[in-house]
């Protein structure tokens, strides 16, 4: 394997398609700064082998991210990130990913299980998302 700074993993659960799974994660790794501008994805043959899945759908993800201009495929050397998506909010991540374990902490000993904890956080999120839409 190749020192590249993710791991991909998939959720069959999720309703997701597997291609758009390792394209949110991606985004998400940069967005948070988890990659950065020159680092390498896995390799396909690396994917394929870790989560057994198609290579087309590697290909896929790694294509659409290509077309969003944040990846670009160098042939015979591997895929490697040309622009991160971070902003200035990435120093308030610190104290709000505490901010959230301790909630994630409190939800547990409340007895919620992870799909309680997803249902609730997500529902939640979209209610204050169309507040401050409205």
């Amino acid at each position: 394997m190749s020192d590249s700074t993710i791991e991909f993993h998939l959720d069959g659960g999720s309703g997701v398609s597997p291609y758009l799974q390792l394209v949110r994660q991606v985004r998400h790794a940069l967005r948070l700064g988890l990659l950065r501008e020159g680092d390498q994805l896995p390799t396909v043959k690396e994917v394929v082998a870790q989560l057994a899945i198609n290579p087309n759908t590697v290909l896929k993800a790694y294509r659409e991210l290509e077309h969003d201009g944040l990846v670009a495929a160098k042939p015979g050397v591997g895929t490697f990130v040309t622009r991160t998506l971070t902003d200035a909010t990435l120093a308030a991540h610190g104290p709000l990913r505490q901010d959230l374990s301790r909630w994630l902490a409190k939800a547990r000993l409340a007895g919620l299980d992870d799909e309680s904890i997803e249902a609730l956080f997500t529902t939640t999120f979209q209610t204050a998302t169309r507040k401050d839409v409205a």
